[in-house]
């Protein structure tokens, strides 16, 4: 049985703080961002100002392609609007957690092809969700 496609959920606006407001200011604008760490040239997600890696403060912004494939995923379907979520590695190289929209659930699978589909919350600011190429 095929799920209806999503293509608007409804979202809220994120809390924005002096460290993630480049981000969010960004997805405003439809750009993906994630950070780099200038000491260790490793990449991630989710926006913080120290590396997880090596623990250094000279990270940078990067934008990124908004394209990935999907690393996992799950379909809640006990709902009255059913919904998947999943985790995302981007072609940058970081893994995401963010939800799948514009799409049929039952044809998702590991390793499909994504790219970055964001819902303005109507408060400034856009929620990156992603949708199957």
């Amino acid at each position: 049985m095929s799920e209806q496609k999503v293509s608007k959920p409804k979202v809220k606006a994120p809390r924005v703080n002096p460290e993630t407001s480049t981000f969010w200011e960004a997805t405003a604008e439809g750009k993906l961002l994630v950070k780099k760490c200038n000491a260790c040239g490793e990449k991630h997600f989710y926006p913080r100002s120290l590396c997880p890696f090596c623990f250094s403060d000279d990270t940078e912004y990067m934008e990124c392609s908004g394209r990935g494939v999907i690393y996992s995923y799950s379909v809640t379907r006990r709902t009255s609007e059913p919904w998947a979520i999943a985790y995302v590695t981007l072609e940058e190289g970081p893994t995401m957690m963010t939800n799948l929209i514009d799409c049929d659930f039952d044809q998702l699978s590991i390793g499909q092809p994504v790219e970055v589909a964001f819902v303005d919350t109507g408060e400034g600011s856009a929620i990156p969700f992603f949708r199957p190429l």
